[in-house]
């Protein structure tokens, strides 16, 4: 399959790399080193993932992310130069997949490229019939067959990575599920300490149930240990 990726980085030396490394492994790059540009491309070439730098000459990546997200599922990859949390976490709860901090191996960005395509493509797939297809948990129904997620009758608009935390969830429903099991089991990696993507991402996940973090009627928080939706 030749997927499309798209590439956003206002440094051209890096934006050039990751294109000649993509291409080396079959992908078709769509390279922009203005944000504005490249959400007039996106309409026309419909990307299968997007790599996107945070910090931008016209609009930040952020708020790029936004713009895809309004209509689009695919996966985004955000790139930052800064260590901070603030960035990575802002990321991962406007609708993120993943995260990368500058400087990078090329390597490494087509090893995430891959394991995000990977991911999309099995939630997205038809072919295979799971052997449970469906969940319904008190109006939350969540069907992994066609990639759809309803509450109260209402479809949620969730990425391809909160799709996979609340199926898994939903999978493990009664039980406390880890914070490292849940990221491992996700994202496919070796879970670090002081790690807070699976927390960014079940906050983002509960905005869009409008839930609060204090109240929640789906996705409890056990302090200390991880999350778990009751039966």
């Amino acid at each position: 399959m030749n997927e499309k990726i798209l590439v956003v980085d206002d440094e051209k030396e890096i934006a050039d790399l990751m294109e000649i490394y993509l291409e080396n492994d079959g992908y078709t790059v769509y390279k922009f080193y203005k944000g504005l540009d490249a959400l007039k491309c996106i309409e026309k070439a419909e990307p299968d993932l997007a790599i996107l730098d945070v910090m931008l000459p016209d609009i930040d990546g952020f708020h790029l992310c936004r713009k895809i997200r309004e209509t689009h599922y695919f996966p985004i990859i955000m790139l930052t130069a800064k260590v901070e949390d603030g960035d990575k976490i802002m990321g991962l709860t406007i609708g993120a997949d993943d995260y990368i901090t500058k400087p990078f191996n090329p390597l490494e960005v087509t090893a995430r490229v891959k394991t995000q395509l990977r991911r999309y493509r099995f939630y997205n797939q038809t072919g295979q019939t799971p052997e449970i297809n469906e969940y319904d948990i008190r109006g939350l129904v969540i069907n992994r067959e066609h990639h759809k997620c309803y509450l109260f009758g209402k479809e949620l608009s969730l990425t391809p990575i909160e799709f996979s935390i609340l199926w898994y969830l939903c999978e493990n429903q009664g039980k406390v599920v880890a914070s490292e099991e849940l990221f491992e089991a996700v994202w496919g990696e070796k879970y670090l300490n002081n790690n807070n993507t699976v927390m960014a991402h079940i906050g983002r996940i509960r905005e869009k149930m409008h839930e609060t973090a204090k109240n929640p009627k789906f996705i409890k928080t056990v302090w200390g240990v991880g999350y778990k939706i009751e039966k």
